[in-house]
């Protein structure tokens, strides 16, 4: 007799194999890395910008799952939405119908951005890159797509074409058309439109790696040096949309700026439901879908379904009714004046910088001495291991889960729900300011876990 499925029976039953599981099934480096790291936690639950272990030991989420989370985890509102939707039992996914949830998702979403005119819907943030690409080369007619250095905008194809990270391209060539650009520098960019075939330009108005921010007018002049060239500009807000940097889009902080597109995700989620949107003007969607023969020449199989449209409208409601953006410009300046603070008080700390509750903290070579010579003999290792150094004790001593902002830097990214309030932000500043004194001490436990992650560095190599 065939068993009826419990998940509940399952997880009680296999739930403690989970790291063999990935190491035998997934990518086997996932459990190694985070064994290595001592990362290797057992969370049973999680509510809000909190995880909870077995033992009933709190963590704060000063991560969000990535920018996922925005909400933090379960929250009741978007889980009443799916429960509904689930309920509501509708026919859904037909292909060949008009339901009304996608139409009212974006028609929310566009009043926040009210030049903007039309949405396809798919499911990640590197589909939401895909489609303004797509989109671009076939409205402008022309192949090529800039993007700026240490820019990271998706790793399929097309997404992987215009990331700047080496480390991430390596290997996977051919890839499309595209040319590199500085962040922030005009006369580059004007040299790349002047050869007549670039389709746009795709920026994160704060790059998610080391956590840059585009230079003061830089996005309104790369705007209007676009449009005299006849070329887009399309705006990543995969990560710093939906309230992230203290306003709903990272574009809006610089007067007169209006992409020609923006890519949103993440936290459009709830945390539940993949979800990725392309926001654009009128003329290039009517241009792409130019007749009925052409009324799938882009889609996606789940783009639009049910499920992430309700979640979509369900954080929508919540971050007005609950002024969510608001909060996240107030917090963070509060987190990142704190943090900016501490920069005099410690030599290792080089600077704190970003926006809303997008923070990067970055350390450099101290002037003492001793700490410079074991500062030297990390970066000898492997540049980024001293970030670790700093990742690993707010985890292990401090139950606050943080990490770096990238591969080979030396800076934290702190990315927390945008729900986080006066009592996080002390949390995080007191044992950050623990982690910094047994840095500066000279000895402690951080410097023998350096040596770990030395021997850990040589042995990849």
């Amino acid at each position: 007799m065939t068993k009826e499925f419990d998940l509940g029976a399952l997880l009680a039953e296999r739930g403690a194999e989970r790291y063999e599981l990935h190491t035998k099934y997934l990518n086997h480096q996932l459990p190694r890395m985070l064994h290595t790291i001592g990362f290797d936690k057992v969370y049973e639950r999680a509510e809000g910008a909190y995880f909870w272990d077995a033992d009933g030991n709190d963590y704060l989420d000063m991560l969000a799952g990535f920018g996922v989370m925005g909400l933090g985890r379960h929250h009741p509102v978007v889980r009443k939405a799916l429960h509904d939707v689930l309920d509501a039992q509708l026919a859904d996914l037909t292909r060949f119908d008009c339901q009304p949830l996608p139409g009212l998702l974006a028609e929310k979403l566009l009043a926040h951005s009210p030049h903007l005119d039309r949405v396809f819907f798919g499911n990640s943030g590197t589909e939401a890159v895909e489609t303004a690409l797509k989109f671009a080369r076939f409205a402008t007619g022309r192949p090529r797509i800039l993007y700026c250095d240490h820019a990271f905008h998706g790793l399929t194809t097309g997404s992987l074409s215009v990331n700047g990270e080496k480390g991430f391209r390596d290997g996977f060539a051919p890839l499309l058309p595209d040319t590199a650009v500085p962040l922030g520098d005009l006369d580059a960019l004007a040299r790349e439109l002047a050869k007549g075939d670039v389709a746009a330009l795709v920026v994160e108005p704060i790059q998610g790696k080391g956590v840059h921010e585009a230079p003061p007018g830089y996005l309104r002049a790369a705007q209007d040096l676009l449009h005299r060239h006849k070329a887009l500009l399309i705006a990543d807000e995969v990560q710093t949309g939906l309230g992230r940097t203290g306003d709903f889009y990272a574009y809006q902080h610089e007067d007169g700026v209006e992409p020609d597109l923006v890519c949103v995700a993440k936290a459009l989620s709830g945390g539940y439901v993949p979800v990725g949107a392309t926001l654009g003007r009128d003329w290039i969607f009517k241009k792409v879908y130019s007749s009925m023969d052409r009324v799938l020449v882009h889609s996606a199989s789940f783009g639009s379904n049910a499920q992430a449209m309700a979640a979509g409208l369900a954080v929508l409601s919540v971050m007005e009714n609950e002024q969510t953006v608001a909060n996240a410009r107030a917090t963070g300046d509060q987190l990142r004046s704190r943090l900016a603070a501490l920069v005099d008080k410690y030599e290792l700390l080089a600077d704190v910088r970003g926006r809303g509750l997008m923070i990067g903290i970055e350390f450099g070579r101290p002037s003492s001495l001793k700490l410079r010579s074991r500062w030297t003999m990390l970066q000898t290792a492997r540049k980024g291991l001293f970030a670790q150094m700093v990742v690993v004790p707010l985890l292990q001593r401090h139950r606050i889960l943080t990490q770096v902002s990238g591969d080979h830097l030396e800076v934290i990214k702190l990315i927390p729900p945008l729900v986080i309030g006066e009592a996080e932000v002390d949390r995080f500043v007191d044992a950050f300011t623990a982690v910094m004194d047994d840095a500066h001490s000279g000895g402690g436990l951080m410097w023998d876990f350096g040596k770990t992650l030395i021997k850990q560095a040589v042995a990849n190599r």
